[in-house]
């Protein structure tokens, strides 16, 4: 799966704000109130989550998201991998309890 496809999978959401959309990250804010439908699509995509919430990141998770920011306990993180490339993707919620980002990079093997 590319990031494209996945931007269209997600098309249909609503989204607060679009923050970034390149062919390598996307960012994005949605409500709290579709968290639900959010989650429904990235386990569709990606599995369940490699870090759900309440969960301490583990090494290879806070490598992998340093980049973007790094990963906290409260946060979700999903990976997927291909032959040439991982795809992570993390749901930030905000401290207004209203809103999350969404943050999807697509990480070239070897180049991390």
């Amino acid at each position: 799966m590319t990031l494209k496809e996945i931007v269209r999978k997600i098309g249909g959401l609503s989204i607060y704000e679009k923050r970034s959309i390149t062919d390598e990250y996307v960012e994005l804010v949605f409500f709290n109130k579709d968290i639900n439908e959010w989650n429904k699509v990235f386990v569709e995509v990606f599995g369940p989550p490699e870090k759900e919430p309440g969960v301490k990141p583990n090494k290879e998770v806070s490598s992998l998201t340093k980049s973007y920011g790094g990963i906290w306990k409260d946060q979700t993180f999903f990976k997927k991998d291909s032959s040439s490339t991982v795809i992570i993707a993390m749901f930030w919620p905000w401290q207004d309890r209203m809103h999350t980002t969404v943050k999807v990079a697509v990480l070239k093997k070897g180049k991390r």
